[in-house]
């Protein structure tokens, strides 16, 4: 059996650039990454954004001596546990963490190891050893801490303010002959706290110069982006996609899972059914994540093997998955689970009894459906979370339906239409094959379909997040993707809740049977990157 990689912080550098399968969509991509232009970079979970940053780095860092330009990578994926008294002190709270990462990226690469530099009133002639850096270290732990007295206010002295972030980053590239500073921000906010969201690209369009530019990655449809940022002029947005309809689609796809295959047989095997793996990438609509968890329990990649991933992962699993979210987050459980049903019952089987009639009369096929602009703001506050999880995809905006009017279109995942059909395997090919845009379902402003959600909930507020932090960490390590093992050895030390591991130290997972530093840092680094991940959905 194959353990594939589906998480880009748990590869180490050599495996990026040995599972890294460029395509031409990706050059283009990695190409913007790199120009002077700040870039958003849109997808949902699982699409490769992270990977591509990775890369985006590294390709940076081997040229640098070259061009000058030096790249910084951080996550903001820690943010929904800052829980300070006043919204100026998440602010301060990332600027403390986009200087803390700077700074330990340049003395990791020896630039400032004899240079004079200074953050606020953090100077490096504080500490000819460069322990200086420890204060804004200990700054960001107070703020991630915060979650234990919310509220509280944090001395903020020694972080500097984006002016003087501007300024610092200007002096150190003269000094050190950097042409530029490329910072890669991950996880950019909370998904579901549109205010950390708000301020984040405040931030993000501030820290602008020729000197420096931010690219930030970033889920569709759940993000907002406040009255201050402007995607179309302040950003490049890219949208992390990848055309099923393009002629390298599926060679693409099976090179990405080819070289996390590690047994001989099982490449055989893939090699030998082939068409039952181009169905299996169709199904995945573009995601590598979802690819490799199917292929995973796929097997042999024979008939029956193939049948079983439609009913077990995409029948059940990816949607238990999508009404997980509802028990993570109760406040926006109506939206999460109407968004269940709205594509359960009414889209995928209106899709699907429309591509019975064409393929039986040799006419196009659909994937697609289209709804009105002037659909409810509750309404679309489902679809947003659809799009969040993937199981739907944004495909096109200001689409004219019938009588002209104007709304989206929306792709949803092939796989979950599959599932549906008796013989996914020849049916789902031959509606990739004939597939069409204008081909849609449509759903007008005033739909019946949604006439339950409106009822639930009349109007759209934004939920209060502190109790919704408060009850995740009170839950049991059991919902993490971690092995059994290491949840049996947090056990042995009593770390039991999300919350106990938080704020658990390396010493702390020392003290377990069998643990030494170096397993202890690996496994606190799967750990809290679970935990993580289980937090941000």
């Amino acid at each position: 059996m194959n353990d594939f990689i589906i998480r880009t912080e748990e590869l180490e550098e050599d495996q990026l650039k040995e599972l890294y399968v460029e395509s031409e969509d990706d050059k283009k991509i990695l190409k913007s990454l790199k120009s002077q232009s700040p870039v958003l970079l849109v997808g949902s979970r699982g699409m490769g954004k992270s990977f591509l940053f990775k890369i985006s780095q590294m390709q940076l860092l081997d040229n640098f001596e070259k061009d000058r330009i030096f790249p910084v990578f951080l996550t903001f994926r820690s943010a929904s546990l800052v829980q300070t008294g006043n919204n100026v002190q998440f602010e301060l709270w990332m600027l403390n963490k986009i200087c803390t990462v700077i700074i330990r990226e340049l003395k990791k690469y020896g630039l400032i190891s004899s240079v004079k530099w200074n953050f606020g009133n953090v100077t490096s002639e504080e500490s000819p050893y460069g322990n200086s850096i420890k204060i804004l270290m200990e700054k960001n732990k107070e703020f991630e801490n915060s979650w234990k007295n919310p509220g509280k206010i944090i001395d903020t002295m020694a972080v500097p303010t984006i002016d003087e972030l501007m300024d610092i980053i200007e002096d150190i590239c003269v000094e050190l002959n950097i042409k530029r500073m490329v910072i890669y921000i991950d996880e950019a906010a909370h998904v579901f706290i549109p205010e950390q969201q708000r301020q984040f690209f405040s931030i993000f369009r501030e820290i602008r110069s020729s000197y420096v530019k931010c690219n930030a990655a970033v889920y569709p449809g759940v993000t907002c982006y406040g009255d201050i940022f402007e995607p179309m002029h302040d950003a490049v947005t890219i949208n992390l996609t990848r055309d099923l309809r393009e002629e390298n689609y599926v060679s693409n796809m099976k090179e990405m899972v080819l070289r996390q295959i590690k047994d001989s047989e099982t490449t055989k095997n893939l090699i030998r059914n082939g068409e039952n793996f181009s169905v299996l990438a169709y199904a995945a609509s573009g995601n590598p994540r979802l690819l490799l968890r199917s292929v995973e329990k796929v097997g042999n990649f024979k008939t029956n093997s193939v049948m079983a991933v439609f009913r077990e992962f995409y029948r059940e699993e990816i949607w238990s998955e999508q009404s997980l979210l509802a028990e993570k987050y109760p406040s926006n459980s109506k939206f999460i689970d109407w968004g269940r049903t709205f594509i359960e019952t009414v889209v995928l089987p209106e899709i699907k009894n429309k591509n019975d009639r064409a393929l039986e009369n040799n006419k196009a096929s659909s994937v697609y459906f289209w709804i009105h602009r002037n659909s409810p703001q509750v309404i679309k506050e489902s679809l947003r979370i659809l799009e969040y999880t993937g199981i739907i995809k944004l495909q096109a905006t200001g689409i004219k339906a019938t009588n002209s009017e104007i709304g989206n279109r929306y792709e949803v995942n092939l796989g979950c239409l599959f599932a549906l059909e008796n013989a996914p395997l020849s049916v789902g090919i031959n509606i990739v094959n004939n597939l069409s845009l204008k081909r849609m379902s449509e759903f007008g402003a005033n739909s019946k379909a949604y006439e339950t959600l409106i009822k639930k909930i009349p109007k759209f507020t934004e939920p209060d997040m502190t109790e919704c932090l408060k009850f995740q960490l009170a839950k049991s390590i059991d919902v993490l993707e971690i092995s059994e093992w290491q949840k049996g050895k947090l056990r042995e030390l009593n770390i039991n809740t999300l919350g106990e591991l938080i704020v658990s130290k390396e010493s702390d997972l020392m003290r377990a049977y069998q643990i030494g530093k170096v397993r202890s840092r690996q496994m606190k680094n799967a750990a809290f990157a679970a935990v993580f991940e289980y937090l941000f959905g």
